[in-house]
């Protein structure tokens, strides 16, 4: 028996192995800190469902495959874009409020509803444009929402508690009833997503 010939077989998988790590081990560039009004962005676009439908994204909203919305990798949540897609000229627009695709050629996942109105469903995919609608509130000024409250003194008692950690915090009773705590208010998106991801919790705008 040759011993060499009986190993060949692992080399080659420890190598393909060490190959297929490299590939993976990119990093996803930071979100964007500023947008000019004349930004855009050409590429190709996918769109995800109902596998997702009912999770949180990275913004920390859940996901609704019915909203207009979509999956960005680096442009700011709550930026509103026009997206064409250039192989029928059809046009939607949604705002950002999650990270992906992250498939190399792709430059936007949409939710089910915005690839419905640009007719890519069936094909899955479809050459876009991208452009700036309306750029994101959060860019100057933004909370994160670190809980809701049906109970007023239970979320004056949770504010109190981060207060007491020396952070700033607002409360907030909304027509719903719900009082609402917030971090915040940052003047840094990046700061902003941190903190976040820290607590759990999901950036809003601060208005």
């Amino acid at each position: 028996m040759n011993l060499m010939q009986d190993l060949r077989p692992v080399r080659l998988f420890l190598v393909a192995a060490s190959l297929m790590l490299a590939a993976c081990g990119g990093t996803t560039p930071p979100p964007m800190t500023s947008v000019s009004e004349n930004w855009s962005e050409q590429g190709v676009a996918s769109w995800y469902g109902p596998g997702f439908n009912g999770k949180r994204t990275a913004s920390g909203e859940v996901y609704d495959m019915e909203e207009m919305t979509a999956a960005h990798k680096r442009l700011p949540f709550g930026t509103r874009v026009q997206v064409q897609n250039l192989d029928n000229g059809l046009r939607t627009e949604v705002r950002i409020n999650d990270r992906g695709p992250f498939v190399d050629d792709r430059v936007i996942d949409l939710s089910m509803a915005a690839a419905r109105e640009i007719e890519m469903l069936g094909p899955g995919t479809a050459r876009v444009r991208i452009s700036v609608v309306e750029m994101s509130a959060m860019l100057t000024c933004s909370l994160v929402q670190i809980g809701a409250f049906s109970d007023a003194a239970n979320g004056a008692s949770v504010a109190r508690s981060f207060q007491d950690r020396g952070l700033r915090v607002v409360q907030r009773t909304g027509p719903d009833g719900l009082t609402r705590v917030f971090l915040g208010p940052y003047d840094d998106l990046e700061q902003a997503e941190r903190a976040r991801d820290r607590y759990d919790g999901m950036v809003r705008p601060c208005d």
